[in-house]
């Protein structure tokens, strides 16, 4: 759709709670928010969508054009997601299917909607199918004393480690037919959440900190170098999720292990250098 009919749309759902008139009346339609795979610049584009379970699937379909949707690059680099649905919003992880379990899908959206088999038939480009997890609320909340976060960080860190382990756990029991969309799920929220951990630090923790101890500054240097290392490491698994299904799960146990020794390294060394100055800051 041109941007400015986008805009009036988006315009239209959000004064009406998501009910649309002129030649959407009666449609039901969300709104997807996407960052920007280059400049990390919010984007929202309007919708369709199939119900199935507890989760929805969206289309890359583009109109039928040979290229992807901007929105649908942009979820592959940055996977979560803002839905706007009647009068909720929430967060979401967006994990592309791919393989068979894409060309199951597409048929349990044909079947609701036709129009999409349309769209198909004009293009030799696949058109990708999304699903989208609806996220937990988040119900943490920052705790007023430095050393209740220093044993907060730990326990993040704890968890994350945990989850890291039983994904590699579940990779090594797992042949390529079996990596199924809920393992993808798994992973990319697992990534998705790493990387919101990372975010946080860099723009608020660290600075914080650099500004209470200056003296430490090449150690909160060396924490966001290694930050950066761990996000390639991410994207990088992303890439992989993405064609597990073409590669087989080889590869991406390596790039589990990989990111694994990582972290590991990262952790400890944070745990070393930033959990006694937030117990000597309380």
């Amino acid at each position: 759709m041109p941007l400015h009919f986008n805009t009036e749309i988006i315009d239209e759902f959000r004064t009406n709670a998501g009910r649309l008139g002129g030649p959407f009346e009666g449609w039901t339609l969300l709104l997807l928010t996407t960052t920007g795979a280059r400049y990390g610049k919010e984007h929202t584009t309007p919708l369709g969508f199939v119900e199935d379970h507890d989760r929805l699937l969206v289309v890359g379909s583009a109109g039928g054009s040979d290229r992807h949707p901007d929105w649908y690059r942009n979820l592959l680099v940055n996977p979560t997601v803002t839905v706007e649905l009647g009068t909720e919003t929430w967060r979401a992880t967006a994990v592309a299917a791919s393989g068979a379990e894409r060309d199951e899908l597409f048929a349990k959206v044909v079947a609701a909607a036709p129009g999409y088999a349309d769209y198909q038939k004009a293009t030799d480009r696949v058109l990708p199918v999304v699903v989208l997890h609806r996220l937990p609320e988040e119900t943490y909340t920052p705790p007023d004393r430095l050393d209740a976060l220093a044993d907060e960080l730990v326990a993040i860190h704890d968890g994350l480690r945990a989850d890291l382990a039983a994904l590699s756990d579940g990779l090594g029991t797992r042949t390529a037919p079996g990596l199924t969309v809920e393992l993808r799920r798994r992973c990319v929220t697992f990534c998705s959440a790493l990387a919101v951990h990372h975010g946080g630090e860099d723009a608020g923790l660290f600075p914080y900190l650099a500004r209470e101890y200056p003296e430490k500054a090449a150690v909160f240097e060396r924490l966001r170098t290694e930050h950066d290392t761990v996000a390639r490491v991410l994207d990088e698994l992303r890439t992989l999720l993405a064609r597990v299904d073409e590669t087989g799960p080889a590869e991406l146990r390596g790039k589990f292990e990989r990111l694994r020794g990582e972290l590991e390294t990262h952790f400890a060394h944070e745990e070393a250098e930033v959990v006694p100055l937030l117990k000597a800051a309380a």
